[in-house]
């Protein structure tokens, strides 16, 4: 019964995570109201449930329509919760099609692939805040295709090569294991290895439209660079998320992320945090040589000038210190923000992250850094 309770709450709890990905403010005491009422109504009853989420995660009257759209997408039927649907068997009709319709049939397939495509590709460049449930399933699966590389430092060690400076050595063991004969002239050059990426991810109110694909996206890094990436949430407090995010499964993982961060949804003190990153996890070794990527749009509620000594501090420490603002590539965006502005001079590269796009564009940013 315990475990029939825990995947209840799991399987609610992923429904929460679908309505702040599609523009609801659920804060992480609403989800808990809900798992309450849910308790008390009962998990079977899907009219009860759907009330309950009603009463409890929807702060105005421009949630409701949003609610109803996720709940129907998310549970799938009027019947119960989400569950593996059999696909349908279908008996496949042969018929006799005139020649003569071979090309307009091969003509119309290549319509409807071109349409295709085009939908794509106006999915890659949409603000990610302004997806519907549907449109953002689409971008999940569209967030597999990106091929995060990993930035490389070079290292003490040399390795053979086909050019570069001549290896004496090599070249005269070769020559001596050939009795003194000449020998060809080896090459080397200096060694490299994957350097660290750290992701700093705000998860706070004015952010929630673009939290839950920030934090897909970083899943995506973490899974495509094993062993260099780690992810932490900033909001009014620091949250460690490498552990949640080593979760195969994308949502399972997303459940997890949200389960860890306790200010989802919350205030922003970039400064403060910033600052317990540095002095926890940054001089002692994690952000040092490191490329560190942060994801916020410069609102700040704390004290500016902390937020711009704790970024100058930053930015000496790591590598390179890149700053994504999901406004920033926007029509008529200004850095006005204090926040923003406090940041600028310390930052090495100051990119957009709204869309797709932006995310492929930030990929060759953190692979060149």
């Amino acid at each position: 019964m315990s475990d029939l309770r825990t995947d209840g709450d799991r399987i609610l709890l992923g429904f929460t995570h679908a309505l702040r990905g599609a523009g609801v403010n659920v804060t992480s005491d609403r989800s808990q109201t809900y798992l309450q009422a849910v308790s008390l109504v009962g998990l079977d009853d899907r009219r009860s449930t759907f009330t309950a989420g009603r009463a409890t995660l929807c702060a105005g009257p421009d949630d409701l329509a949003r609610y109803d759209q996720v709940f129907e997408a998310y549970f799938g039927s009027r019947d119960g919760l989400p569950m593996p649907r059999p696909a349908p068997v279908s008996v496949p009709s042969y018929g006799d099609l005139p020649l003569s319709d071979a090309a307009g049939a091969a003509e119309e397939t290549d319509d409807v692939t071109r349409a295709m495509a085009s939908d794509v590709e106006v999915l890659r460049h949409r603000d990610v805040a302004r997806l519907s449930a549907g449109e953002k399933q689409r971008l999940t699966a569209l967030l597999a295709t990106l091929a995060p590389r990993a930035p490389l430092r070079r290292t003490a060690r040399n390795r053979a090569w086909h050019r570069g400076r001549v290896d004496a050595q090599r070249t005269l063991r070769t020559s001596l294991r050939r009795m003194g004969e000449p020998a060809e002239i080896a090459w080397r050059r200096r060694a490299t290895r994957p350097r660290r990426v750290v992701l700093l991810v705000d998860v706070s109110g004015s952010m929630s439209g673009y939290a839950d694909t920030l934090l897909r996206l970083a899943h995506r890094i973490s899974h495509a660079l094993p062993g260099t990436v780690e992810t932490f949430t900033v909001g009014t407090r620091l949250t460690h998320l490498t552990r949640a995010l080593q979760l195969r499964d994308g949502e399972r993982a997303l459940v997890a992320a949200g389960d860890t961060v306790p200010d989802w949804s919350g205030g922003t003190r970039l400064g403060e945090t910033l600052k317990v990153f540095l002095e926890r996890w940054g001089r002692r070794g994690m952000a040092r040589g490191a490329v560190v990527v942060v994801f916020s749009d410069g609102w700040e509620r704390g004290d500016v000038s902390l937020l711009a000594e704790q970024s100058r501090q930053l930015g000496r420490v790591a590598h390179r210190l890149i700053w994504v603002n999901p406004h920033r590539g926007k029509d008529g965006y200004e850095p006005l923000q204090a926040g923003v502005q406090a940041v600028l001079p310390y930052v090495d590269d100051f990119v957009a992250g709204h869309s797709l796009a932006t995310y492929a564009t930030l990929m060759e940013v953190i692979a060149d850094a």
